[in-house]
């Protein structure tokens, strides 16, 4: 085919050809060219060019088109990314089509019905527009399916709140209790009735909320309720109720704190008082340091000198409790925590602390972990027969107290002595002669030896006196003071010979602890009694 041939030839354009073949002196890339572009977009002041539709036709293809653009987009990513769902049913109903809005809504439920943001931008479409049952049905679709997201809930009564239909917004707050949602939900609802002046209804959503969910917390708010609507009967009956239906859970320091501040408002000192002082006797003291705190408080208020020094008191205690919690073994925690006890003159209280203190045995056998302990047993007896009066149960004291040590391994002199002692108090000798001869029997010491033999001689009886003193040497012939006492004894008595033939028998023991001073005495006594060869 000819460029210059007949009517049927096509003509081709001349072609140009460039004078100048040297390269430019600024070179632009394509890469450049992109990014020059990309900057323009990202400016502040970037505007997107307005398209101007100015017939139906065009707006029609404006629309197949970004269609087009969000059902490729959809499609795509519409499994993953939640976002262009809402975007594409916001644009729709940006063009007034609320069918084709309510379908994208309905193919975004089916990729995920779980989705919170879905449903509630979806119902808040059809309240935008006033499409009132088509709202409620969405809500009733989405509380339906999801029962446990609580603002689901919210907003479909809101919804009926606002249309006036508090029937109907009663009825759905009755769906969702059925579900037995937590505290929140339960005073929405009675906050609902409060605002219509149901309060009828109101105290019979909270009869269900306590008892769904049993709870201090519950209860409170019941007895507060009560006392807003001014009746303090029903108020403090919910405080009893809250304690008999509550059982161990409810006794708390909120709970006591809560309810000993009702009695305080209600202007009724004594029943508080006896709140407090009932919840620090029960409460463990580590529970209770803030109610402790309050009732300190509350004394100086309303409580008499009397009341504040037992305040004082039950902070000591306290103490006192903290040191035996960390080591039940510290016996001088033990002893100031008695001497405390004992200013009350609470006997019961006293005897209590004593009890508790000598359940703690000490730890081993050994006596040097015996020596505090033991001085527990010797002041609890002479509490209970100095202070409390009460010698039969001072003498069971000391009969606990030598049935607990070991005597196999060691004694304690006193505490045989302090039992006698207490049988010749009360005039019961042959009592007290049991116990020294017991203890004599069971575990000879020096001093309990000493103290018996000057019990008879007290008592005049000599033949005792000579018969405990044979005993004594033949459990520990080398006691040169035992031998010198003895024939003292015979030398008051009268008795040279005896006395004379004790020295002989002293002097002649293969092992004495002090051998001069028995050689002494001899001398001396011979010498007294003109012997001097």
């Amino acid at each position: 085919m000819s460029a210059t041939g007949g009517s049927g030839d096509v003509r081709l354009p001349k072609t140009m050809k460039v004078k100048n073949k040297q390269p430019a002196q600024r070179q632009i890339t394509a890469e450049q060219i992109l990014r020059e572009a990309k900057d323009i977009q990202l400016e502040d002041d970037f505007k997107a060019p307005k398209t101007i539709i100015t017939d139906p036709e065009e707006l029609a293809e404006y629309r197949l088109q970004k269609r087009k653009h969000f059902e490729d987009h959809v499609r795509r990513v519409g499994r993953w990314n939640h976002s262009v769902w809402v975007k594409y049913a916001q644009w729709e109903e940006s063009q007034k089509d609320f069918r084709r809005a309510r379908s994208v809504w309905e193919r975004a439920l089916d990729v995920d019905y779980s989705n919170v943001t879905f449903w509630l931008k979806y119902a808040e479409m059809e309240m935008r527009h006033r499409f009132v049952n088509h709202a409620r049905n969405v809500w009733d679709r989405a509380v339906s399916l999801l029962p446990r997201i609580d603002q689901l809930w919210y907003k479909y009564i809101h919804l009926e709140e606002m249309c006036r239909e508090t029937a109907k917004a009663r009825l759905v707050f009755d769906r969702w209790m059925a579900f037995e949602p937590d505290h929140a939900a339960w005073m929405a609802y009675i906050k609902f009735e409060m605002r219509y002046n149901e309060v009828d209804r109101a105290r019979a959503v909270f009869d269900r909320y306590v008892e769904v969910l049993p709870s201090v917390k519950a209860w409170v708010r019941y007895a507060k309720f009560e006392l807003q609507n001014n009746d303090v009967a029903r108020a403090r009956s919910c405080y009893e109720r809250a304690m008999e239906a509550l059982g161990e859970d409810g006794n708390t320091e909120e709970f006591f704190l809560r309810f000993a501040e009702f009695e305080e408002m209600v202007k009724e000192p004594e029943r508080a008082r006896a709140i407090y002082q009932y919840a620090l006797d029960h409460l463990p003291k580590s529970a209770a340091q803030q109610l402790y705190a309050r009732f300190v408080q509350f004394e100086k208020q309303h409580g008499t000198r009397e009341g504040i020094e037992d305040v004082v008191l039950s902070k000591r205690r306290f103490t006192y409790e903290q040191e035996i919690k960390e080591n039940a073994l510290n016996y001088d925690a033990w002893f100031d925590y008695i001497k405390l006890e004992e200013t009350t003159g609470n006997h019961d209280r006293i005897r209590e602390v004593y009890e508790r203190a000598v359940a703690n045995l000490p730890p081993g056998h050994e006596k040097r972990f015996w020596r505090r302990y033991i001085y527990l047993w010797i002041k609890y007896a002479l509490f209970e027969e100095l202070d409390a009066k009460d010698q039969d149960k001072a003498r069971e004291v000391y009969r606990a107290s030598l049935k607990l040590v070991p005597h196999q391994s060691f004694t304690f002199a006193k505490l045989w002595l302090l039992a006698a002692k207490l049988e010749i108090r009360a005039k019961r000798l042959p009592a007290a002669r049991k116990i020294l001869g017991l203890a004599i029997g069971t575990c000879p010491k020096n001093k309990l030896f000493r103290e018996y033999i000057q019990l008879e001689l007290t008592l005049g009886n000599i033949d005792r006196c000579r018969t405990l003193y044979e005993k004594y040497l033949e459990w520990n012939p080398a006691n040169a003071s035992a031998w010198l006492k003895y024939a003292e004894l015979e030398v008051l008595l009268a008795e040279t010979g005896r006395a004379r033939a004790l020295y002989e028998l002293a002097i002649s023991q293969p092992v004495l602890d002090m051998p001069e001073a028995l050689w002494k005495a001899y001398i001396d006594f011979e010498i007294a009694q003109g012997n001097r060869d």
